[in-house]
Formats: structure tokens, sequence, C-alpha cells
């Protein structure tokens, strides 16, 4: 079994054979209520599942489409910081969901209770990204792109790291 990359091409299974079939990011929420309201009704994101063991042992996990894990050397965040938001630092971690429409989806965002660090912006890599503090204390950014990957992969400083 292989997987395709973001630029369209296959690796096949590790060492291990063993596969990753999810990601799943969690997080602790001091507002569980607003947080789930914000993500899931806010921002459209499908409850697949909530638990509870009583009173206030609580989660609800929610879809958010296909899940990439995006890893960036310290000078690769800073310089997102500086096209997305201005130069605002990030956290270590932060949370990216590609919209449809991010003027829109920011607007609804921030009507919602979320605050704007950055309005939307074109960014090198062609996608437009706006940043805002979200509920569960999570930094966010929305982004919509404006071009796929094989056309991104075609341009000068783009592809994989692989050979």
């Amino acid at each position: 079994m292989s997987a395709e990359t973001g630029a369209g091409r296959t690796t096949g299974p590790t060492p291990s054979g063993q596969r990753i079939r999810q990601l799943r990011v969690v997080v602790e929420a001091a507002d569980y209520d607003e947080a789930v309201r914000f993500y899931r009704d806010v921002l459209g994101m499908d409850e697949i599942g909530a638990f509870s063991e009583g009173a206030e042992d609580r989660v609800a996990i929610l879809e958010a489409g296909r899940a990439t894990l995006e890893i960036a050397s310290p000078a690769h965040r800073e310089a997102i910081d500086r096209v997305e938001a201005g130069g605002t630092p990030s956290p270590r971690i932060r949370l990216a969901f590609e919209v449809d429409d991010s003027q829109a989806a920011t607007r609804q965002a921030a009507d919602a209770g979320a605050n704007i660090v950055a309005e939307p912006v074109l960014t090198p890599w062609m996608s437009l990204n706006s940043r805002l503090e979200a509920p569960a204390e999570l930094t966010i950014t929305l982004f919509e792109e404006t071009e796929d990957s094989h056309e991104r992969a075609e341009r000068e400083g783009f592809g994989t790291n692989r050979a």
C-alpha cells in the first residue's frame, strides 16, 4: 500500500509496515461548550462522536477533513509569521484549516468570537491566509488554496524533500 504526498508523489509503507490511519489533535478547552460550538457550529466540523463519563468529563470528536502534519523549521515558522500575520509570532503549534472562502470564514469566525490577528493575505505559496485567536486558546489559520498541489509543485522552491 502506498500513500500520495501533497505534491502528488507516492511513498511506500514504513519499514515496520505500519501506516498512520488518522491524525487526532487533542485540545483541552476550559470552556468546553464554547469550543465545541465554535469548531462544530461556526467552522462547520461534523461531530462524529461524543463521550461522557458524567458531570464535566466530556469529549467531542470533530471531523476536520483530510489531516496533514506540517513540520516547519524555526526559520520557516518565522517566515510564515511575517507573511501571514505581519510578524506576530505564532505558538509552536498552530492549527490551520482549509476553507472554501477565507474572507467569509474569517468574518464568520470573528462574528462568533474569535479575535483576528491578521486579515486574509495572499501568500507566496498562493493561498489566502488569515490568522485568528480562537476558543480553547488556539491560534488558527484559515486558508483558501488558489492553485492545486500540481501547479504549486511546478514552481521554483516547491516540491518534496525526497529525491
